[in-house]
């Protein structure tokens, strides 16, 4: 993934867009819009993004600006307001120092105080979620594409990687609209899902190991050897196929497969298909999804 930059592209940027910088764009829209983790672990894995963005800050970094993004991400990805304190204790932060930084992004209207003056997203959020969908180069360039898809009766799926989560900008249910398949679900343990598999195993071992070190992984609890076993056979398949489990409060029966290929050079996001897909299935819907990816990595070079 490369390095994010929070930024507002004009007109010119916007045409001259590559598929690794629509990603920067894909991950603003990540990060900015009401992305509901998975309840279990939250506050520590936003401790150990904090650790790892720690650990890859340039000399010269602005302290200000990387804990402030911090403490964006904690409310963008919470499902109710927080409070100063809170979002101290979550983050191992001073409160004065959160509290300094809630103030200034309210005083931009990127957050806003409720009546018990907690903090939530505000008007501003909204406006860089909107502006980013916009600026993506990588959404504008895969709807078309993405809808020849539909007509698998499965779902249809694109997403990006942001250290151990996958976020699905585009996640269509059959019968589902465009539209509403545009940010609808949040994001998911890369290890839980056929996009994050196949993104990880885009990445070098050293990054796997170096991300889950000293953790527990989602669906691996054998820990960091099964899972590259598994992503070494990804490798030699060259897509990923995946039986994704249901949800704790799912039935035996919502278990279904995944298969997922990753877009761009450098890698950048995933397309995948997801339903019933027995694996005799898979060589005639990895033609389409290849086909897919062929079009939409076209549509990119074509600026």
């Amino acid at each position: 993934m490369p390095q994010f930059r929070l930024c507002l592209v004009d007109q010119a940027d916007r045409r001259g867009s590559t598929l690794e910088n629509s990603a920067e764009n894909a991950v603003v829209l990540l990060l900015i819009t009401h992305l509901k983790m998975d309840q279990v672990g939250n506050g520590s894995m936003i401790r150990d993004a904090k650790a790892e963005m720690a650990t890859k800050s340039p000399a010269q970094s602005n302290k200000s600006i990387s804990d402030g993004f911090i403490v964006l991400q904690a409310l963008a990805s919470s499902d109710r307001p927080m409070g100063g304190r809170e979002l101290a204790r979550m983050l191992d932060m001073e409160t004065t120092r959160v509290n300094r930084l809630l103030k200034t992004l309210a005083s931009m209207d990127i957050l806003q105080q409720t009546a018990q003056r907690k903090y939530e997203p505000g008007s501003g959020m909204h406006v860089l979620a909107a502006q980013s969908l916009h600026a993506s180069s990588l959404l504008r360039h895969s709807m078309d594409a993405l809808e020849t898809l539909t007509s698998t009766g499965l779902i249809v799926a694109l997403g990006v990687l942001w250290r151990d989560q996958v976020a699905y900008l585009y996640h269509r249910t059959p019968g589902m609209s465009a539209g509403d398949a545009l940010g609808r679900i949040g994001s998911r343990p890369a290890t839980m899902t056929g996009v994050g598999m196949a993104l990880l195993a885009a990445t070098t071992d050293e990054e796997i190991i170096s991300l889950y070190a000293g953790r527990d992984i989602p669906g691996y609890p054998e820990g960091p050897e099964a899972l590259m076993q598994r992503i070494n056979a990804i490798r030699a398949q060259n897509y990923a196929y995946v039986e994704v489990q249901p949800d704790t409060l799912g039935k035996a029966s919502d278990i279904h497969q995944t298969i997922a290929t990753t877009l761009g050079t450098p890698t950048t996001a995933a397309l995948a298909l997801s339903g019933w897909i027995p694996e005799p299935s898979t060589e005639e819907l990895m033609k389409l999804l290849r086909g897919c990816k062929e079009v939409i990595e076209g549509n990119m070079g074509g600026g």
